[in-house]
């Protein structure tokens, strides 16, 4: 599989209060995305996008009562943030956040990496934001999607091989076009495409900064008002 998506799904971790957070950010996101214009799929691109980000790891039931959550006369403001800390061995952080309480939100998620030798700090020029797009194909195929990528005036970055995955990163703002073109060719089940941010290098950590690192990431994880974790820890 890509780099990226390693990373991101060494991240999450298997225990019933992360599931239980997984299913609230989903929650939050769809309602938040449905909220935003016509709770509708199909004419609501934010909304649909959130729906096969979470369509993986979220209950079907989940997903409905989120949209019909936001079509009732009722709002509940969310209100994003996004925290950049220092972590362990010279490993960088950046932590989103969606909450009905910032305060509550910024002093969580403080305190789980700076207990752990973490601070905050300034590492988003580390990151670059792409649309990734992760799915199971065969190696002889990757030159086919970077050239139809290419020719369906698609804005590539790059695409790449590994263990039977294909992950091809292109400019944030061509994402639909990229899946479209890849859809056009069969491939129609996606791991994973999304925007997100990618790292500029990895690092890997001894076992000591190691431990402290996925201590972070758990404790993140299950942390409700966690809405996504970014970072550059190869061997997390």
């Amino acid at each position: 599989m890509g780099r990226h998506f390693e990373v991101r799904a060494a991240a999450m971790a298997a225990t019933a209060k992360a599931k239980s957070a997984v299913y609230m950010r989903a929650s939050k996101e769809i309602y938040a995305a449905a909220k935003s214009g016509i709770p509708d799929p199909d004419s609501n691109l934010a909304l649909r996008s959130a729906i096969e980000k979470y369509r993986k790891t979220t209950p079907r039931d989940v997903i409905e009562r989120a949209i019909e959550k936001a079509k009732g006369g009722d709002a509940v403001a969310y209100i994003e943030g996004r925290y950049e800390f220092f972590g362990p061995g010279g490993s960088f952080l950046i932590v989103d956040t969606m909450s009905d309480n910032v305060n509550r939100a910024l002093t969580g998620v403080r305190t789980i990496v700076t207990r752990k030798g973490g601070k905050l700090g300034s590492v988003a020029y580390n990151f670059n934001l792409e649309g990734v797009i992760d799915f199971k194909g065969e190696e002889s195929k990757r030159q086919d999607v970077e050239d139809n990528l290419i020719l369906g005036d698609v804005d590539v970055t790059s695409v790449t091989y590994e263990d039977g995955e294909i992950e091809a990163q292109v400019n944030p703002s061509d994402l639909e076009k990229a899946k479209d073109v890849i859809k056009g060719l069969g491939y129609t089940d996606f791991d994973s495409a999304e925007t997100t941010l990618i790292p500029n290098d990895y690092v890997t950590l001894d076992d000591d900064d190691l431990a402290k690192f996925k201590d972070i990431l758990e404790e993140l994880n299950e942390n409700e008002d966690v809405q996504n974790v970014y970072h550059n820890v190869e061997n997390a």
